[in-house]
């Protein structure tokens, strides 16, 4: 009996193996071409899929459903059945999710959480908000990606929250066309920034004299906390305290 489940087992392992390169591969061919998301999900142009948090359910409503009013199209019609389950497995794999509705993954350096803090966290991660969730730019405790610096300081209300300075974003100008911007670097080489025009950010690739940079922007930190409510965001501040100090 302990042999056969551990046949079955590696059965089941080997299937989902096969699945998720069966999915890199139908990946390479529709999502990382052109101006979309770049080889492993790390971004070519469109958002960066690895290693943000997302769970299984939330990767394959997006794959299946699209984003209204962005580049990302339903994938429902385009893809087999097979190949949509493959791709989802795929990027399911990006973000440290192993085995179907497996949920999101969870770092382990964070403390337990408990009442508005507990309530919070989930607030700060949760995927029916789409991008509008506060782990699209700012990572904590391993989830979410990293547009902004640290959180070294949280607000005192939510008041203050909203009313955030921004000072690190400038303005852009590139070609005429004029946008807020987090610079990552501007060197000899390339340079690199996050396009803060639209949600989710979009991180750009330009060469190096191509972009102008001045210092401060019209783009407020307020203006992309809409998915939440006052009572919500005090939560979210009640767990970056738990979280941060």
């Amino acid at each position: 009996m302990k042999f056969l489940a551990i046949m079955c087992a590696t059965a089941l392992s080997c299937a989902a193996q096969n699945a998720i390169q069966h999915g890199e591969q139908v990946f390479s061919k529709t999502c990382a071409t052109g101006y979309c998301h770049g080889v492993r999900g790390g971004s070519s142009g469109a958002p960066r899929l690895a290693g943000r948090g997302f769970t299984q359910g939330y990767i394959n409503n997006t794959v299946t459903r699209g984003v209204p009013g962005t580049g990302m199209p339903s994938f429902a019609a385009m893809l087999s059945k097979t190949d949509l389950a493959a791709v989802v497995e795929y990027v399911a794999s990006l973000n440290g999710v192993s085995t179907p509705d497996s949920g999101e993954t969870a770092a382990s350096s964070q403390p337990a959480l408990t009442g508005e803090a507990a309530r919070g966290a989930q607030l700060f991660k949760e995927a029916v908000r789409g991008f509008g969730r506060c782990s699209t730019c700012h990572e904590v405790g391993g989830l979410g990606i990293p547009v902004a610096a640290p959180i070294a300081q949280v607000p005192a209300s939510v008041a203050a929250l909203k009313a955030l300075a921004t000072p690190d974003v400038k303005t852009g100008t590139m070609d005429g066309e004029s946008m807020p911007a987090l610079v990552l670097s501007d060197g000899k080489q390339s340079t690199l920034f996050y396009d803060l025009t639209s949600i989710p950010p979009v991180e750009r690739n330009s060469q190096p004299g191509s972009v102008k940079f001045t210092d401060g922007s019209n783009w407020l930190h307020s203006s992309v906390m809409g998915a939440y409510n006052d009572s919500e965001l005090a939560a979210i501040l009640a767990y970056l305290r738990a979280v941060t100090n």
